[in-house]
């Protein structure tokens, strides 16, 4: 448990949630399914921005939704930050290992209130089937999700984006355990 309260992942989760839940509201007829979509990615095997050393390369999938929640600000001209939840369920695979991911996400957005633009970060939970891909061991069945991720509408209703996501166990399962790095092209659908 010590182990817990000294993780900078989770103080960062801590003060975004602050963060998130103490913002100014919008309008509740804001709120609610926003897009969904699916996406796919790889991971490359080596250094990762976040420092690790991965030892093997991951090809992840999966089908998303994301919900619009209430609190956020944006100006006159549309623009601002707002909030969101980003949902997803798929697999992830490497070595001949097949396991199931599904993770729940809440982001802050930058970006339009509409979404046509927007650049989001967030910091959320996932649970996976399988933790240990040959080589690497991701700890255990619970894992913090980091992502980062920009996006736009193309052709409306349809919209592209690009996501960074970071799986990684915090050290909670033990500093033995490596993090995987997702580099995902996303395909939506907007309402």
């Amino acid at each position: 448990m010590e182990r817990l309260y000294r993780c900078p992942v989770l103080w960062f989760a801590m003060a975004g949630l602050l963060l998130l839940f103490s913002a100014g509201t919008v309008s509740g007829d804001e709120t609610g399914l926003m897009a969904v979509g699916v996406r796919g990615g790889v991971s490359v095997r080596g250094e990762s921005p976040l420092g690790e050393q991965m030892r093997q390369d991951f090809v992840g999938g999966d089908v998303l939704a994301m919900f619009r929640l209430p609190w956020g600000w944006y100006s006159q001209s549309g623009w601002g930050v707002g909030s969101r939840l980003m949902i997803s369920v798929g697999a992830m695979e490497s070595e001949g290992v097949t396991g199931f991911v599904g993770s729940a996400v809440p982001l802050v957005v930058f970006g339009s209130r509409d979404g046509r633009y927007s650049l989001d970060v967030g910091l959320g939970g996932a649970l996976i089937s399988e933790h240990r891909y040959g080589k690497q061991d991701l700890g255990g069945p619970f894992q913090l999700v980091g992502t980062l991720g920009i996006s736009a509408v193309l052709f409306k209703p349809v919209g592209v984006g690009y996501r960074f996501q970071h799986y990684s166990d915090g050290t909670i399962y033990g500093s033995d355990s490596r993090g995987v790095d997702l580099h995902m092209i996303e395909l939506t659908y907007r309402y």
